[in-house]
């Protein structure tokens, strides 16, 4: 008689955490995937114009710090970021009136980081968090995988209302506000001085942290400077700000910060030796090398203007691109503006045919944290010259008829 055994079969792998199989990922990441043709014109990233990276400048830091202090730069550094750097961010606050000093700035890898070590520190599961409505895309994903509970706060061309704001803290004991209130991500829209008075008035009367996040004020076109929220009466103690050099020097450099108050940057500090122990030392050391021997406001400034001929050419091809009845904003700086399509239009819908006719936005749905307003979109200005800004109008009339 023969005998045959069979091997067990293997047990299936333990499943994904339920988080990360419930949270997509990013559509504006999956658009550029598509759009990645060299003849698509993409009005859809959110990505600086390369051509004005000071790559000689850079590369100048880069070659200094190597050359001037190799060990120091390819070593481990401290959580809290390399000093000379911390003391650089904060002096660029403290001369645009927001007194900083370096033991208030914790240096992240991207203020993207700088959400997300935020949200580890600060949001329990179930907690409710308050957005902007709509709000950048990568906040609402932070948000998610922290378990928070998303609310958005209606608001209007000046970012939200201070009278909702108020109501949905009492409701819902929020925790605190996510906002960018200058050239904001995805509309452009700036909040004026009085609204971010009566933001900070709120946050004080009702014990709420606000998270100002701000990675494209210095791209301002035109207009006056609005201070940060974090220096209106009331919001010292309890406002965030976030920065990067993404959009001013380099987004490759993956540099940005947060500026807390110590308790709370010293908790980000823990959660962020548990991500990555600290961002890369060489990377921080040629940024502040930079900071020392070039004159970055003066970069950014021959950069927004720039930026600023782009977005008038595309505001000016927009009424023979767009449908009769759409509106659109007229932002004072940074890389968005904003689109509304007439009413039974859907951009998503309407995305397939635009690409086909190699040009790309990004609809607008996904950017909203409660129900997406179909008809809006989002344009970015800065990565075309003004002929292909025309051009790209040209095939989206096409695309949308």
């Amino acid at each position: 008689m023969t005998v045959t055994s069979s091997a067990p079969a293997d047990a299936p792998t333990p499943p994904l955490a339920a988080r990360a199989a419930a949270i997509g990922g990013s559509p504006v990441r999956d658009i550029l995937a598509v759009t990645a043709r060299p003849e698509v014109i993409n009005f859809a990233g959110g990505l600086p114009a390369p051509e004005f990276f000071d790559a000689r400048g850079v590369a100048a830091a880069y070659a200094a710090v190597l050359a001037e202090a190799p060990g120091r730069a390819l070593q481990y550094a401290t959580t809290e970021g390399e000093p000379v750097l911390r003391a650089a961010v904060a002096e660029r606050y403290t001369a645009r009136g927001l007194a900083t000093g370096a033991d208030d700035v914790l240096i992240t890898t991207g203020s993207q980081q700088a959400l997300s070590l935020l949200a580890t520190a600060l949001v329990e599961p179930g907690d409710t968090v308050l957005v902007e409505n709509p709000c950048y895309l990568a906040a609402l994903q932070v948000f998610a995988f922290a378990g928070a509970r998303v609310v958005p706060v209606p608001g209007d061309a000046d970012g939200v209302d201070p009278d909702a704001l108020d109501a949905l803290v009492a409701e819902h004991r929020a925790k605190l506000l996510y906002t960018v209130p200058t050239f904001q991500n995805p509309s452009g829209r700036t909040m004026p001085a009085g609204r971010r008075a009566a933001v900070a008035a709120v946050a004080a009367r009702r014990g709420l942290w606000i998270v100002e996040d701000d990675p494209y004020g210095e791209l301002r076109f035109e207009g006056e400077r609005v201070p940060w929220i974090a220096s209106y009466p009331g919001a010292g103690d309890r406002t965030v700000v976030l920065g990067s050099f993404s959009k001013v020097m380099a987004p490759g450099l993956r540099l940005g910060w947060l500026r807390a108050p110590a308790a709370l940057l010293r908790a980000c500090a823990i959660a962020k030796q548990a991500a990555d122990l600290h961002t890369p030392t060489v990377n921080q050391l040629a940024a502040a090398w930079y900071l020392e021997h070039f004159d970055l406001d003066a970069h950014v400034a021959r950069v927004a203007g720039v930026y600023r001929e782009r977005r008038d050419a595309m505001l000016a091809g927009l009424p023979g691109a767009l449908p009769a009845g759409s509106t659109w904003n007229r932002p004072e700086g940074g890389m968005f503006l904003w689109v509304r399509l007439p009413s039974g239009y859907d951009a998503t819908a309407l995305l397939p045919g635009v690409v086909a006719q190699d040009v790309a936005y990004v609809p607008g749905a996904p950017f909203y944290g409660g129900a997406p307003e179909a008809e809006t979109l989002r344009l970015c200005f800065v990565t075309q010259t003004p002929d292909e800004i025309a051009e790209g109008l040209r095939r989206l009339r096409l695309g949308l008829s």
